[in-house]
């Protein structure tokens, strides 16, 4: 089969590490576009004969035998398959959604959305019910990655497969790991508050990212852990989707109750007016530890679930650029709302596969829309449509009143 186009998935740690081999094969420079979760690349083959899958071996089945030209493209997909249609090549299409496609849209912000709209969540515990930002959330959500990884790797056989129960085992490590790292970083930041928790946060985060990415004989450094695949019955994406769907909903169930809990009132207090809460009787620091650890140990399942989602973890997952993702997310859905930061991060993921279908200025694009929501909607989406509904009802209650005492005026007087 020569001259052949097939489309597949790969990671993108995993694209990197491929590169050179295909470069040297190869006339012309590799071009990759990012789209969610997978990189992908598109070139005509120079020789018949490569075969196989790109990343066999590595968790990712071939997506067609015989000559294999892997992955991806330009921003305009359809042009460059057309090209290469034009060229001569046979264009392999395996039933997978494609960027531009709405199923593909779709499929990232159900994906993506529900593993990091609960990591969103869990930051969420932090900044809108206890008042405190923290740019380094994202270190308990790599950890708890990394620990399921780690587990994940041991107890996987030497076909690369693992087993139902070994699979769940390994999921359930994550979150307890995630809540000790955090109860060790909880207990010197919740001496500070404002700008010195946030910036000792960002400090203990960029301290565990530099730990994961230079101590290659426990973490793989900055090749991270590859090979995530779970047992054949979750590697059908539907399955998997709501196996992880229901993981989600009942740990934000877990969240709520926590958040309507004497607890989470108490949170709210501390948010407020700290000196209050002290001189009533708060703890103030063992409550800010224990939301601290609870908010690390949610997070810990969010990244638990992202392993073998994406098939690999890297260090990347620890840095205070996915810590500012949660950030934006609950900017974009409200802070003050408990579900704004899921509704924050449906909307993240859908923009970030749209605006990438069309152009490489994703951060400028994000940037000028929290710039936007900062400025003329600091309560975000939900705290805007909020804000619309007390005025409407504020106007209709004083249209009641005045009609009350129209009525009033108008009646006759005994």
């Amino acid at each position: 089969m020569k001259n052949a186009v097939v489309w597949s998935k790969i990671a993108v740690s995993d694209l990197k590490r491929a590169t050179a081999f295909y470069e040297k094969l190869l006339d012309g420079k590799l071009k990759t576009e990012t789209f969610g979760p997978y990189e992908l690349a598109l070139f005509p083959h120079a020789a018949d004969g490569i075969g196989g899958c790109l990343m066999k071996g590595e968790g990712y089945e071939p997506s067609a035998k015989g000559t294999v030209t892997y992955l991806a493209a330009e921003p305009g997909i359809d042009a460059a398959l057309k090209r290469a249609a034009a060229a001569g090549a046979k264009v392999l299409m395996p039933k997978i959604a494609l960027p531009g496609d709405q199923g593909y849209i779709a499929h990232v912000a159900d994906c993506e959305g529900n593993r990091v709209g609960l990591f969103a969540m869990s930051f969420n515990l932090l900044y809108g019910y206890m008042g405190q930002i923290s740019f380094g959330h994202a270190a308990f959500f790599g950890v708890g990655a990394y620990a399921t990884a780690m587990l994940f790797t041991a107890l996987k056989g030497a076909d690369g497969q693992i087993g139902v129960a070994d699979f769940l085992l390994s999921l359930l490590v994550g979150p307890p790991v995630a809540a000790l790292t955090a109860l060790f970083v909880g207990f010197f930041c919740v001496r500070l508050t404002g700008i010195y928790f946030a910036i000792l946060t960002l400090a203990f985060g960029e301290l565990l990212f530099y730990i994961v990415f230079s101590w290659y004989s426990f973490t793989k450094g900055d090749d991270g852990i590859q090979g995530l695949l779970p047992p054949p019955f979750f590697q059908d994406s539907t399955n998997f989707y709501f196996f992880t769907l229901a993981i989600v909903v009942v740990a934000a169930a877990a969240m709520w109750r926590i958040t309507e809990s004497p607890f989470g009132y108490a949170m709210r207090t501390l948010r407020d007016n700290q000196r209050r809460a002290a001189f009533l009787g708060t703890n103030v620091r063992a409550h800010m530890l224990a939301n601290f650890v609870i908010a690390g140990a949610f997070a810990g399942v969010a990244g638990a679930l992202w392993g073998p989602f994406s098939r690999s973890v890297n260090p990347t997952l620890l840095g205070w650029g996915e810590s500012g993702i949660a950030v934006f997310m609950t900017l974009i859905g409200g802070a003050g709302s408990f579900i704004g930061p899921m509704l924050g991060s449906v909307i993240y993921t859908m923009l970030q596969a749209v605006v990438k279908m069309y152009t490489v200025y994703w951060p400028l694009t994000i940037g000028t829309i929290i710039l936007l929501i900062v400025l003329f909607a600091p309560g975000g989406i939900l705290g805007m449509i909020d804000k619309r509904v007390q005025a409407t009802r504020a106007r209709d209650g004083a249209a009641e009143a005045e009609a009350a005492a129209a009525a009033r005026a108008e009646a006759p007087r005994p």
